[in-house]
């Protein structure tokens, strides 16, 4: 057997988290929780025409690209076809009016109790949003003749109701996930669902195997967007703290001052940019491309051929919305979370920066500064498809946004078995 030293960290890491009982439950009870939701995604709802769908996904480039996003369920019309996409739209939404609606606001001071009955609204706001997603995909369906057009009312409400159920259900596995495995469950079946779909990506890869200078070329701008992915979303900016308290000694009281750091990420709002940039620009694309007649041009080709993935107009209000969204949702949050007025209940204060409406100002100065860096990175993340296939040549579907969730979810979920490994006294995944 080759001595511990010897082995590289990665493995002998994951030695390490298999030889725990409770971590090795926790892995494999993850592992287990993706390979049925892979199993729902092959479910297929009753009364679609399987032939007509894979007609309708291979004539139409905007559904390939959204159909990566769950692993290939909306390519089969599955119960889990939408993912856990409405719960996502829910939790934004609901994140968005805490600091809006004075009740909410409440809501989400008092504490764990709070944040469960936010939490609850939030899944309740799921359902609607599912069943009105779902119904409108089925619509859109029916008009393209995937759906017979004489469907009645009940085998159409019974279609929503196994949507709704599929979200739902694949929500209720990423809680599981949270609470018995490793990682943020619904962000791990997002990224179980986007991984799902590589392998095809790597097909549409083989076909361009007579350009093998312009293939190397694409996966080598990946690969740095991987990388560039990796420092922004680990990149932050350390303000320093200081925390004066008054202790006794011997009768007397002295002041001691102890001092740590606020880490404000370059990028703060995550995905959450893309995911709204993304919708808005697809949105028009989409509902117009369901009106196209064959040999009939019209407004709606006209609309199709600008917000198609192929045209610049595309690219442009993506990389523009990235941009604003970002500092939109870095804002908003940013207030919700009221550093100044923490810092100040707690004592603290920034060296060289009086407590109160200076504080507030110096705060407020930082996170701008530093979000127009992690802006124009997600800016940057968001065209990066399109710039590859203009400078290789290469016409594969990579979404950047699938490669920002997977990278982070990777992130995250290492740090979580990092911090298990740790606490036993073992070596770690991060150096």
């Amino acid at each position: 057997m080759r001595p511990r030293q010897s082995r590289p960290r990665l493995l002998q890491a994951m030695l390490d988290a298999f030889s725990l009982p409770d971590l090795r439950r926790r892995i494999l009870i993850t592992l287990g929780i993706l390979v049925i939701f892979r199993f729902v995604a092959h479910v297929p709802i009753p009364g679609v025409d399987l032939d007509a769908l894979q007609k309708l996904f291979a004539s139409n480039a905007l559904l390939g690209m959204l159909d990566l996003f769950s692993g290939g369920a909306m390519r089969q019309m599955s119960v889990a076809a939408m993912g856990v996409y409405p719960y996502i739209t829910a939790s934004i939404i609901m994140t968005l009016l805490v600091p809006v609606i004075p009740a909410l606001q409440a809501l989400s001071q008092e504490g764990e109790a709070g944040r469960n009955k936010i939490n609850l609204i939030t899944h309740w706001l799921t359902v609607p949003f599912a069943g009105l997603s779902g119904y409108g995909q089925l619509i859109i369906l029916q008009r393209s003749q995937v759906i017979p057009q004489d469907i009645g009312a009940l085998p159409m409400f019974t279609m929503v109701i196994s949507l709704i159920a599929g979200t739902i259900f694949l929500v209720w596995l990423g809680e599981l996930i949270t609470e018995y495995g490793i990682g943020n469950g619904v962000s791990i079946i997002i990224f179980g669902g986007i991984v799902a779909g590589f392998p095809q990506l790597v097909i549409q890869g083989s076909v361009f195997a007579g350009n093998p200078l312009g293939l190397i070329l694409y996966v080598l701008i990946v690969l740095a967007t991987v990388l560039a992915i990796v420092v922004f979303t680990e990149a932050h900016r350390r303000v320093p703290v200081q925390y004066a308290r008054s202790v006794f000694r011997g009768g007397r009281m002295y002041r001691q001052s102890g001092s740590t750091h606020i880490p404000m990420r370059v990028n703060s709002a995550g995905m959450i940019p893309l995911i709204f940039a993304m919708s808005l620009v697809l949105f028009p694309g989409v509902i117009a491309s369901y009106f196209i007649r064959p040999g009939q041009p019209g407004f709606a080709d006209t609309i199709y051929s600008i917000f198609g993935t192929s045209s610049i107009t595309y690219w442009v209000l993506y990389f523009v919305l990235s941009i604003a969204f970002t500092f939109f949702y870095t804002v908003v949050t940013y207030q919700q979370q009221d550093l100044p007025g923490t810092l100040q209940k707690q004592g603290g204060f920034i060296p060289g920066i009086r407590p109160g409406k200076n504080t507030s100002s110096y705060l407020n100065s930082v996170i701008i500064r530093i979000t127009w860096a992690g802006a124009l990175f997600l800016g940057f993340v968001a065209v990066m498809p399109f710039i590859a296939q203009r400078i290789s040549g290469i016409n594969i579907q990579l979404s950047s946004l699938g490669l920002i969730i997977v990278v982070g979810v990777i992130l995250d979920t290492m740090k979580q078995l990092e911090a298990q490994l740790v606490m036993r006294r073992y070596e770690g995944f991060i150096k």
